[in-house]
């Protein structure tokens, strides 16, 4: 089973630099997508052989998630159950017979760390989310959670030591989620290989791969031993991020 995420940073303007090329040569039985910037009616873009589902945020323009899946799912869930946080269609759950597969693009703590505070309180709701999920069956959960965990995932850890992406706090919080029981799956199959998911659109930060690598899969611990694979598909452009993908057994 093949499963890719890829924060595309506005869909409709990714429609317009491969997308769907992408989407067919990746051949996934899951797609997720982050960060679509779109509102219901706004682009029709459907793939044979797939389902869709999205969640939209209420502010136009902004956020958004979506999946695409060749398998019917049991259950379709949008949020968390937190009111604070289901406005910005940040999360939509499949429950699969064997798993839930959960898409989600974390919020940005944002420059001067703006929305830090805010952020602490999703990462420990998100977390007792998951959590009741990995109660009843295996998670995967996918999608841009904004952090990169440690300093071989950035290529300048010391000048962003508390920038919003790797702040103490949002690393503590990662640290803790793992803790409760989940896998990063590339790291898991690649320790020490420095390879990077996203870069600014400034000072040429693509070509000279300064980039981060802070978009992930993670497996709840009853599913690591199915872990097949892991990818980041940096060859592949359209947005300021770059698909990443989990091959399951």
């Amino acid at each position: 089973m093949k499963l890719i995420s890829w924060n595309v940073n506005g869909l409709r303007a990714c429609a317009g630099k491969g997308f769907a090329d992408a989407f067919r040569a990746l051949d996934a039985d899951f797609f997720c997508l982050q960060e679509t910037k779109m509102q219901e009616g706004q682009l029709d873009l459907e793939f044979d052989g797939y389902r869709s589902y999205w969640n939209y945020a209420d502010k136009k323009g902004y956020s958004g998630t979506a999946i695409y899946s060749r398998l019917e799912p049991l259950s379709v869930r949008y949020g968390i159950g937190v009111d604070e946080h289901d406005h910005e269609g940040r999360v939509i759950t499949l429950e699969m017979p064997d798993f839930y597969l959960v898409c989600v693009y974390v919020p940005n703590s944002q420059d001067g760390l703006k929305r830090l505070d805010y952020r602490m309180r999703w990462e420990d709701d998100f977390r007792a989310y998951l959590c009741g999920l990995a109660a009843r069956k295996g998670v995967i959960v996918c999608g841009d959670l904004n952090v990169a965990h440690e300093e071989i995932d950035l290529k300048n850890p010391a000048t962003n030591r508390r920038n919003a992406g790797f702040t103490d706090e949002e690393r503590a919080k990662f640290d803790t989620l793992l803790e409760a029981g989940f896998t990063d799956s590339w790291r898991a199959l690649n320790p020490g290989v420095v390879k990077y998911s996203w870069w600014s659109y400034r000072f040429q930060a693509r070509e000279k791969n300064a980039g981060w690598r802070i978009d992930y899969f993670l497996v709840s611990d009853s599913l690591r031993d199915r872990i097949a694979g892991a990818g980041i598909h940096n060859e592949i452009f359209g947005s300021d991020h770059c698909p990443v993908e989990l091959q399951l057994r």
